[in-house]
């Protein structure tokens, strides 16, 4: 049995056929879902579940493989492939149901929030951090330009390692005592969420957004195929770049005069993890690539620092952007607001 089956014995429901019906297109397979990845329940000849009807067994893999139309009964036969690399060989006749299902997620899609959200600490490097258990408590001590959230407002997912009315009365103190508003970052619909929105915590409005992932190098690649601008471009508006502006493990992109830049980002790795920051286009120069032109130029820096995954913020009335970013290979891993205490 595969790594990720799972197995469930016992008999037959009312609503499954008997092996004697079971026939191509009786289910959701067939050579249309060849590829695609599936999950199929078969029948076990020969053994018995435990209330004495027939047994049953799940598997979920990649369908590789589905008989030619009129093949012999010795050949019809579907091949799953399963995550551990195994094959198994599904008579037709021994499949109870089946279906495609949705593509397992990428490896940097199952990390936690927590661990995504942290590598952000990375974007500004004089905040200061202390540990509330698993969150994180975080304060600006000399902001420039306007006054950050993220970097000012608590990281509140996971276990704060006491009870969370404790943890609560806490990030308030820690605030209140730094002259800053009461802020706390939480995922959307969490245990944590709904726990502070039971001890009269609301939501700061404006504060919603998503944390997007994608692979460096397919994000590249998106950018080279929906198009970007290029030395000439450059040339014939005038502008200088792009430049770049490195201090450690982060990176400020531009075009223009870097005091007062027509297009700039920031981007900061984080071991072989980059955020993408404070993509800004002037008003009169956008929908002219530059945007993508740095960020293809900021991620270019960050695979040469040996950076794999790309991380950004995008809020989520943003529609435009959420489309740009999805088009160049990003996807949506999860959702964060804000809550403020009332009273």
């Amino acid at each position: 049995m595969h790594e990720d089956d799972e197995t469930r014995a016992g008999g037959r429901p009312a609503s499954v056929p008997s092996p004697a019906d079971l026939e191509p297109g009786r289910h959701l397979l067939g050579p249309h879902a060849v590829g695609s990845r599936v999950v199929v329940r078969r029948l076990l000849p020969g053994q018995t579940g435990p209330t004495g009807g027939p047994a049953f067994t799940d598997l979920l893999g990649d369908l590789v493989a589905w008989p030619a139309p009129g093949a012999p009964p010795a050949e019809r036969v579907a091949v799953v492939l399963g995550a551990d690399g195994r094959r198994t060989a599904v008579p037709l006749a021994e499949i109870v149901s089946g279906k495609p299902v949705p593509p397992r997620p990428s490896v940097r899609h199952r990390v936690g929030v927590g661990e995504a959200e942290r590598h952000a600490l990375a974007l500004w490097p004089g905040v200061e951090h202390e540990a509330l258990g698993a969150w994180v408590l975080r304060h600006d001590p000399a902001p420039v330009g306007r006054l950050l959230k993220r970097a000012n407002s608590a990281l509140a997912v996971e276990e704060p390692g006491r009870p969370l009315a404790e943890a609560a009365a806490a990030v308030r103190a820690f605030y209140e005592a730094r002259g800053r508003d009461v802020l706390a970052q939480v995922e959307v619909g969490s245990d944590v969420d709904r726990g502070l929105g039971a001890l009269g915590w609301r939501e700061v409005p404006g504060g919603r957004a998503g944390f997007w992932l994608a692979s460096v190098a397919a994000v590249r690649r998106g950018v080279r195929r929906g198009g970007r601008a290029d030395a000439s471009v450059l040339e014939d508006l005038g502008l200088a770049g792009p430049w770049r502006e490195e201090s450690g493990p982060r990176v400020r992109v531009g075009v223009g005069p870097p005091a007062e830049p027509v297009a700039a980002v920031q981007a900061a790795r984080d071991g072989d993890w980059v955020g993408v920051h404070g993509l800004v286009v002037a008003a009169t120069q956008r929908r002219r690539g530059l945007g993508t032109l740095l960020l293809d130029d900021a991620l270019e820096w960050a695979a040469e620092q040996g950076a794999t995954t790309a991380w950004l913020h995008v809020e989520v009335d943003n529609a435009p952007a959420r489309a740009l970013y999805a088009a160049l290979g990003f996807a949506e891993h999860h959702e964060t607001r804000y809550l403020t205490p009332t009273g």
